[in-house]
C-alpha cells in the first residue's frame, strides 16, 4: 500500500528499491467478495490513484514498522484494499479477497538525486514519477495486481475502481489513527456498495497496454500554483460583484470563483478564437445526492462528472460571475434523477471511458480542498506537503488540494500543453489574483 522512501540529506538519482514485502490484515477475513457498481466501472480504463506525502524526520526504519503494523489493523475493517480484480461467472467484475492473497504491497526505497526542497518548489509534480508506485498502471490490471499499492516521503497508489478521493482520504486518515495508538476507527467502512446501486454490467476490458495511455500528445507541463486565503477571498469578491437578484441565483462560492477563474485564465492561454467551445468539468461527490442517500463512510467510488460550456468569447468577455453562475448551475441541477438518469444511460451501452471524454478544450477539476490532507499524522507530525503523481494527466487536468499554508488557502495543480503553460505564466489577470 505505502512506499516509504528516506530522502535524508543525500543527492543521488531516481528511486532504488531496498525491500519489498506484503502486508494483510492481522484478524481473520475469510472469503470476500463485492460486486463493483456503475460508479466504479466508469475508471477501470483509468490509472491508479497516486498521492504523495512529505513528512520532516529520518527515522527511517521505527516508521516503516509502524506503518506496517498499523496497516495489517485497518485492513481488517478496509479489506477490499488487500483484495484483488476478478469476475463472476457472468464476467461482472468485483473485488475478491481471502486471507491466503497476498494483501498489500510496501516497499522501502531511497531516492536519489531529489531533495525535499525540490518537493516543495511549485513546479515539482514532473518529479514525483520515481517516488510514487505504479506509474502508467490501468485499473484493469487490479485483475492481475493488488488494489491499493503505494512511497521519509510516503506514495501511495490506489486503485481508482475500487476508491474516489473521499474514500482514499478516508482511509490514510483512518490509518493514521491506528498509527497514533487508537485501538478503533472513529468512522468505520460502509462497505455495502449494492447499496448504491444494484446494477450488474459486464465490461469488456481494454487490451492496450498502459503505455498506450501515457504517452501524450502533445505533451504537458506540470505546475502548482497557490492561492491563500487573502487571494481566495479576492477571487470570490470579484465574482460576487455584479449579482444578479432577478435569475434567483445564490451568491458565488468560494470553490466556485476559483474554478472559473481557472476555467477563464486557462481559456485565454489557449488561445481559443471567440466562437470555440470550451467546457468545465468537476468530480462531484454524489453520496447526498443518491436516493436515498449514501453515508459519508460509504466506500468506493460515488462520484461524477458535472459539466458544463460556452464558448470561449463569452466566457472571458462576461465578467467572472457568468462563468462561475453557471458552474453553480449545473452542481445545483445534479440531483438524484440526473445521477441516475447518468447511470441509466451508461448502463444501456456501457463503454471504458477515455481521456477525450472530458471535453473539449475541457478544465477537469478533481479532488477537493475539502479533503483535510494535512491532518493525515501517522505520529511523527503532519505532511509538510501533499502532491499528486503523474497519473491520469491530460490537457486541462486540475487538482485541487488543501493548501500547505492552511486556512482556506488552496494548492491548484495543473497540467497544460507546454505552450498554454507559458502563456499561463505571463497571463497578469490570473497571477495578479495571487499577489
Amino acid at each position: 500500500m505505502a512506499t516509504e522512501v528516506s530522502m535524508g540529506k543525500e543527492k543521488m538519482m531516481g528511486a532504488k528499491i531496498l525491500s519489498k514485502a506484503h502486508v494483510k490484515p492481522k484478524k481473520p477475513i475469510g472469503r470476500r467478495e463485492c460486486q463493483l457498481v456503475t460508479y466504479d466501472l466508469h475508471y477501470i480504463g483509468f490509472q491508479y490513484i497516486q498521492k504523495l506525502l512529505v513528512y520532516k524526520g529520518s527515522d527511517f526504519e521505527d516508521r516503516m514498522e509502524r506503518l506496517k503494523d498499523g496497516l495489517g489493523v485497518v485492513l481488517g475493517e478496509f479489506n477490499q484494499l488487500a483484495g484483488k480484480l476478478g469476475k463472476d461467472g457472468d464476467g461482472v467484475l468485483r473485488v475478491e479477497y481471502d486471507d491466503d492473497m497476498d494483501g498489500v504491497e510496501v516497499a522501502a526505497a531511497t531516492a536519489e538525486q531529489i531533495e525535499i526542497a525540490d518537493l516543495i518548489e511549485e513546479e515539482s509534480a514532473c518529479k514525483l514519477k520515481n517516488l510514487v508506485p505504479y506509474n502508467g498502471i490501468l485499473n484493469a490490471e487490479g485483475l492481475h495486481s493488488s488494489t491499493t499499492v503505494g512511497s521519509s516521503v510516503m506514495g501511495c497508489a490506489f486503485n481508482h475502481a475500487i476508491v474516489d478521493g473521499t474514500s482514499m482520504w478516508h482511509f490514510m486518515s483512518s490509518w493514521a489513527e491506528i498509527c497514533n495508538g487508537s485501538q478503533t476507527i472513529s468512522v468505520p467502512p460502509f462497505l455495502d456498495r449494492i447499496k448504491a446501486r444494484n446494477t450488474r454490467v459486464k465490461l469488456n476490458l481494454p487490451i492496450s497496454s498502459s503505455s498506450d495511455i501515457i504517452n501524450l500528445d502533445p505533451p504537458l507541463r506540470m505546475k502548482i500554483f497557490k492561492f491563500s486565503e487573502s487571494a481566495i477571498d479576492k477571487i470570490k469578491a470579484k465574482a460576487n460583484s455584479n449579482p444578479n437578484p432577478s435569475d434567483g441565483s445564490k451568491p458565488i462560492s468560494a470553490f466556485q470563483s476559483l474554478s472559473t477563474h481557472l476555467w477563464r485564465a486557462v481559456t485565454r492561454a489557449r488561445n481559443l478564437k471567440p466562437k470555440d467551445t470550451t467546457a468545465f468539468c468537476v468530480s462531484a461527490n454524489c453520496r447526498h445526492r443518491v436516493d436515498p442517500p449514501m453515508p459519508a463512510g460509504y466506500f468506493g467510488n460515488l462520484i461524477q462528472g458535472i459539466v458544463t460550456g460556452t464558448s470561449a468569447g463569452v466566457l472571458t468577455e462576461n465578467p467572472p460571475g457568468f462563468g462561475a453562475g453557471m458552474i453553480q448551475k449545473a452542481i445545483e441541477m445534479h440531483d438524484a434523477e440526473a445521477v441516475d438518469v447518468r447511470c441509466r444511460t451508461w448502463e444501456s451501452n456501457p463503454r471504458i471511458m477515455e481521456w477525450k471524454d472530458a471535453g473539449v478544450n475541457c478544465v477537469a477539476v478533481g479532488s477537493s480542498p475539502r479533503f483535510a490532507v494535512y491532518d493525515v499524522d501517522f505520529g511523527w507530525g503532519k505532511p509538510v506537503i501533499v502532491r499528486s503523481g503523474s497519473n491520469n494527466r491530460f490537457d486541462g487536468m486540475v487538482y485541487m488540494h488543501q493548501g500547505r499554508s492552511g486556512g482556506r488557502s488552496v494548492d491548484v495543480d495543473i497540467s497544460l500543453e507546454a505552450s498554454a503553460m507559458e502563456n499561463l505564466e505571463k497571463d497578469e489577470e490570473f497571477l495578479g489574483a495571487m499577489a
